[in-house]
């Protein structure tokens, strides 16, 4: 029985298309009461009082908290996923559309209305809002990677060897800030009872949010009670716990009443992160036998004021790694502005640095008059360069070799601006993709049933990537029973302990628990058969198969083993660590994605006209689920490319598209065809289950690759995202 890697329909999409998926938002309880955010009208200052009169007096207000008699939180050296500030804990306005007050009513209208209300005095200061006029200030990021890792590192003498080399470049790139906008913006009900807090909560950490709110509170972590059985999407937006969920267990501590506080889309651009914008100075030189003998690569991304945190975009590290070249240093440096706290948005660093990094690579080639594949397998990195290691597995030749098949690369003319279609004129790029493989200790509980029903529980939660079908699959597969028996509990705190669904690693770390839990209720099934009928027989002689154990000549119904010892169940916890993988070997994904584009002349508009990628993502376990993961990702970037781009006004500091209208992200009519398709690569060092994550490499390139063909079709190099029309018409 073949389950695990067949295209498999998600055992939640019936709950889903039929409305019986409930998320946040959409939980209830009684007496509950509504929040709603009363946001600041300038992006700097102080607070120097609050008219509240008016609001109150409205019918249904229940309580208006401002920083005047907000609860007092602790918790701020603890719970690394909590962003603390600003939690109405001072009167400082550190950027336009903090929110400085909360309104709670009996009914959403009328909080809104009420919040609409509040009239706030100010002493307004003077926003900083662009980075570019700041970066002489620009500093060393503190917890880089979370301490993980230098935001710098160097090998050889890159500037020596640049300045000798034959073939050149120095560049900038530079990458807008990105907003977040899931399907389901983020909503949380908090309910009290005593001492103890339960949170229906819109997460990708059922684990980590819990942390924070016991922090805060001064609870002790057992006391909180997260549930998020669905999430509508989260990117990395979902990854953290944001103000507005503390402000909504503040609110309902305060009023002794569970209240809901549910975002609104405009309020999602401020509230909960965003991909910050990117400034990249890259210099790279080659020889002319196409060697790359240098490669410099600072990158400069935008912060909110320190105050807020801290969270650096690392652009430079595939430059660390992706190429064979002896001479490299990367640094991060990070530059404050009157702006919330920047965050995780799906490849984070990857996405705007490789674009930054593919780039140079395609105007290098350019120079050098190499294929761009070409000038890639010159530098093809065999071993990791920056940690000397060898790599878990690198399928990344047969992406270029197959990706560039079933493209048709071959059909490629190398000179800019030579090929046509009627009137338009036609490009064709490509880039290279890579993300790490990542893994953290998670820990699942699994009990079979007298009749074969199984119960797979952790506290993980499907952030809309198939984590509930996959996880069935393991335990389908392990233990031999066909997947509809298979029933999988997650988003519940009180399941045994899972990370966060960041980093593309829930299959790679969560997968492997699993695995064990079954491997261990398979093995005490199979005592329980030695015991009763086979003596002696070894596991390789028995077998699970439609919930019986196999043995040397029949099989005993599980049923049967259970009632002989008076059971219902038979049920087993394992918890997976990392292990020892990550200090022997390099671990990566890879991809190769190639564009075609239409541009025309006149007019500048481009339009992708077809796509195809192939990706090394390890050992694929649904192959349904994973290629919808890969068109997502090409679909983010091809978004990235030509039209997400959020505009602040430089004046006041306030984002002035601030909804999905005006924030272009791409439509059915943007999207070409996507062919898109795994090379085979079934290792098992990164981990027990062969899983690379797939969740983020396949937007990592698209952006370059889309750079590049407009290149190819018009002779006009881009360095600035999103791609605007006028640099194609007036170059």
């Amino acid at each position: 029985m073949q389950i695990l890697g067949q295209p498999l329909n998600r055992i939640d999409g019936r709950l889903k298309v039929t409305g019986g998926a409930r998320y946040a938002g959409e939980f209830t309880a009684p007496g509950m009461l509504h929040a709603a955010l009363v946001e600041s009208t300038i992006g700097a200052g102080q607070i120097t009082g609050f008219e509240l009169s008016e609001a109150q007096a409205m019918p249904g207000v229940v309580l208006i908290i401002t920083p005047q008699n907000a609860i007092r939180l602790g918790g701020q050296n603890g719970a690394p996923q909590t962003v603390h500030a600003p939690l109405l804990q001072d009167m400082t306005v550190y950027y336009n559309r903090q929110h400085v007050a909360v309104v709670v009513a009996d009914t959403l209208d009328r909080a809104l209305a009420a919040a609409a209300s509040v009239r706030v005095h100010y002493q307004p200061g003077e926003p900083l809002t662009r980075m570019e006029s700041v970066l002489d200030q620009a500093y060393v990021p503190k917890h880089f990677r979370n301490g993980s890792r230098s935001p710098d590192s160097r090998r050889g003498d890159p500037e020596t060897a640049f300045s000798s080399a034959a073939v050149q470049l120095e560049a900038t790139y530079t990458t807008p800030i990105e907003n977040h906008n899931p399907m389901e913006p983020h909503a949380t009900l908090a309910q009290w009872n005593g001492t103890k807090l339960t949170v229906w909560h819109s997460t990708q950490g059922i684990s980590g949010t819990q942390t924070s709110f016991a922090a805060l509170f001064g609870i002790d972590p057992t006391d909180v009670h997260v549930l998020c059985p669905f999430l509508g999407g989260g990117f990395g937006c979902k990854g953290n716990t944001w103000p507005p969920a503390i402000l909504a267990a503040m609110a309902a501590k305060m009023v002794g009443r569970p209240v809901r506080l549910a975002i609104t889309r405009e309020q999602m651009f401020t509230s909960n992160g965003y991909r910050p914008q990117t400034i990249q100075k890259l210099r790279f030189a080659a020889g002319q036998d196409g060697r790359l003998v240098s490669m410099r690569h600072d990158g400069f991304s935008q912060m909110s004021m320190p105050a807020l945190g801290e969270y650096s975009e690392p652009v430079a590290l595939a430059t660390e790694m992706l190429y064979a070249c002896d001479n490299v240093a990367v640094t991060h440096r990070l530059v404050a502005t009157n702006a919330s706290l920047p965050t995780y948005m799906r490849a984070p660093g990857e996405a705007p640095g490789n674009f930054a990094l593919e780039s140079a690579m395609d105007e290098l080639a350019a120079q050098l008059q190499l294929d761009p594949i070409e000038f890639r397998l010159r530098n093809y990195a065999e071993i990791d360069p920056h940690e000397n290691k060898p790599f878990a597995s690198k399928a990344l030749r047969a992406c270029y070799a197959m990706g560039a098949e079933a493209f048709g690369w071959s059909r490629r003319n190398p000179a800019p601006r030579s090929m046509r279609d009627g009137r338009y004129l036609v490009g064709m790029g490509m880039a290279t993709s890579t993300y790490p493989t990542n893994r953290s200790p998670a820990s699942a509980r699994v009990s079979i049933g007298a009749n074969g029903a199984t119960l797979v529980q952790a506290g993980s939660q499907d952030i809309g990537t198939g984590t509930y079908t996959v996880m069935a699959q393991t335990a389908a597969q392990t233990l031999g029973i066909p997947l509809g028996w298979v029933r999988v509990q997650l988003g519940d705190s009180n399941l045994p302990k899972a990370p966060v669904s960041g980093g593309s690693m829930t299959v790679a770390s969560l997968g492997p628990a699993v695995l064990a839990a079954c491997q261990s209720v398979r093995g005490k099934l199979f005592d329980m058969a030695r015991a009763d009928r086979w003596q002696g027989a070894s596991d390789q002689a028995l077998n699970l198969a439609n919930g019986a154990v196999v043995g040397p000549d029949g099989r005993i119904p599980i049923a049967e083993l259970m009632a002989h010892r008076g059971m219902q169940a038979v049920e087993s916890t394992a918890h997976a660590e990392s292990g020892p993988e990550k200090q022997q070997y390099s671990m990566h994904a890879f991809g190769a994605q190639f564009a075609e584009v239409r541009v025309d002349p006149e007019l500048g508009e481009i339009r992708v006209a077809r796509y195809v990628a192939a990706f090394d993502g390890g050992r694929i376990l649904n192959a349904k689920t994973a290629r919808s993961q890969l068109i997502g990702g090409i679909v983010y970037g091809i978004g990235m490319a030509l039209l997400e781009q959020t505009h602040v006004d430089e004046e006041t500091g306030r984002v002035v598209n601030a909804n999905i209208a005006e924030y272009l992200v791409p439509v059915n009519a943007d999207v070409p065809p996507i062919e898109a398709f795994f090379v085979p690569n079934d290792e098992r060092r990164s981990n027990p289950l062969g899983a690379k994550g797939i969740g983020e490499l396949p937007m990592v390139g698209v952006a370059a690759a889309v750079v590049n063909a407009v290149w190819h079709a018009t002779g006009v190099r881009v360095r600035q995202l999103p791609i605007r029309l006028e640099e194609i018409i007036t170059s």
